[in-house]
């Protein structure tokens, strides 16, 4: 009896198992073809592949997968050969404009890595970056046909989903790559992917008819034109978990299935490279993929023929993509000049300020500085905060002091006179019932209520130099804290006040 009741038992888990096999297929038989869930291919997009995809059931879809905010923005860099300078100019740029906490990822040959330590180690951005250095990596079945393609690490990219397992989301860009504006606003697309979508990148050209890519491609390339892999945000889960279709099988491959044989279908007909294998994939993936405007990947093809990125001319550049190597020529001196100005910043405004900057606020302020005391308190560690406030912050500030410091940020003579001329010729009386002094010329005050002022101030306020505390800067409010010598802090700041001619109340 036992034995009978074993086999109904077993033979009842079996047609549940089929019913629901015969339901998924069936579910997956109803969804739209590719293109209906997500983005659509362009119009005009090359026809290459095989008929086995086009026959394959439509998009399999991610509603489980929800995009949440996550505490820190994640950043993957590959660096190899002199690529050195430029990485650390593209990672200072980051810091500069963006507000959320970053954690860099850099992928690099084992001779530079010392020296990234080196120089990252000695950022002055206390609290808002940390960052992890990897050796460059291949499988090891056919590492030597990875490296050889296009450029030694260039390929690195295509298995950052497979190294960086614990990361649910991330930022690629190639080196010659510059933030104007925080990466907090391209991380914010990752909330606008709908449920079929797993990256996103910029079209390599907006203009089809000057397009080289559309041109000369020798494969199956994403839309009009393909897309340029320099900055790619990717959604690494979803990555992790999609089957992609594709034209050498009918059966559909995970990532890390179907790199290498792409490779060798299409390696005697690509010429970038990872960036070729990214457009094949997403050529037979469309609804997988999210375009943004080539404001966010804005490279010399953009310009060198008029210009053909409406979206940088009517809201200007977000991301400068310096390819072609413009940053060390003077083919497009505008892009070099950007990537001087911030390879030699030397932190006229540093990232402590919170106040009179864009992006910047009374809850910015408050925010960060609380995050910063809740890891120490969370980690067992003592916390002392002092707040102090400067008196009549913006009447005191002493003309001769901040043209030195002006200097020292490398401003030209030229510059420097202009700015002398605007805080010249500023007089001021004192009235007391009704009885006005004489009219005197004053050698100091910037004008809190125009639009240099509140710029001058924030440089003016450099009193970040030699502090090992938490600082935090809201005009002419500050809050020291941290777990160090704070006395000794307040000796350095109380000297400073000194020089600079500045009381603290």
């Amino acid at each position: 009896m036992r034995r009978v009741a074993r086999v109904a038992l077993l033979c009842l888990g079996c047609a549940v198992c089929s019913l629901l096999y015969g339901l998924s297929q069936l579910a997956l038989s109803l969804e739209p073809e590719p293109g209906g869930g997500g983005q659509a291919p362009e119009p005009g997009a090359r026809r290459q592949a095989g008929s086995a995809a086009r026959g394959q059931a439509g998009t399999r879809r991610y509603d489980y997968m929800k995009t949440h905010p996550s505490e820190k923005m994640h950043l993957a860099v590959v660096a190899c050969g002199e690529r050195l300078e430029e990485t650390v100019t593209m990672l200072r740029s980051a810091i500069i404009f963006s507000i959320k906490p970053l954690h860099f990822h850099i992928f690099a040959e084992d001779q530079l890595h010392e020296s990234f330590k080196d120089i990252l180690d000695e950022f002055p951005y206390e609290g808002k970056v940390n960052y992890t250095l990897y050796p460059i990596t291949f499988p090891s079945e056919s590492a030597a046909e990875w490296k050889k393609l296009f450029k030694p690490c260039a390929s690195q990219r295509l298995f950052l989903p497979l190294i960086l397992k614990n990361v649910d989301s991330l930022l690629y860009v190639d080196t010659d790559i510059l933030f104007l504006r925080p990466v907090d606003d391209i991380w914010s697309f990752l909330g606008k992917f709908n449920s079929t979508q797993i990256a996103a990148m910029a079209p390599e050209h907006e203009e089809p008819r000057i397009g080289w890519y559309n041109r000369f491609a020798r494969h199956p390339y994403y839309g009009v034109t393909g897309i340029n892999s320099g900055v790619m945000l990717m959604n690494m889960t979803r990555i992790r978990r999609k089957y992609f279709k594709n034209d050498m099988t009918p059966v559909r491959l995970q990532w890390g299935e179907i790199l290498m044989p792409l490779l060798k279908k299409y390696k005697l007909n690509i010429t970038w490279g990872d960036q070729d294998l990214l457009n094949i994939m997403f050529f037979h993936n469309p609804e997988s993929l999210y375009v943004f405007p080539c404001q966010w990947n804005y490279r010399p093809d953009h310009c060198i023929y008029g210009s053909n990125c409406k979206a940088a001319e009517e809201e200007g550049i977000f991301i400068l993509h310096g390819n072609r190597g413009v940053y060390h020529d003077d083919k497009q001196p505008t892009f070099r000049a950007v990537y001087e100005a911030i390879k030699n910043d030397n932190q006229g405004i540093r990232p402590s300020h919170q106040g009179l900057r864009k992006g910047r606020s009374c809850l910015s302020n408050l925010s960060t500085f609380c995050e910063k005391a809740t890891h120490l308190v969370s980690g067992g560690k003592a916390l002392d905060v002092i707040y102090l406030d400067f008196s009549k912050a913006f009447e005191t500030v002493s003309h001769g002091i901040l043209l030195n410091k002006l200097a020292s940020h490398g401003l030209d003579s030229c510059s420097l006179h202009w700015v002398k001329n605007c805080l010249d010729g500023q007089a001021q009386r004192v009235v007391v019932n009704g009885i006005a002094s004489s009219w005197q010329l004053g050698t100091s005050r910037v004008l809190q209520g125009s639009v240099l002022g509140p710029l001058l101030f924030n440089i003016f306020n450099d009193l970040d130099k030699g502090v090992d505390c938490t600082l935090s800067k809201f005009s002419d409010d500050n809050m020291l804290g941290g777990n160090v010598d704070l006395q000794r802090d307040l000796d350095r700041l109380d000297q400073w006040a000194e020089s600079d001619s500045i009381e603290v109340q």
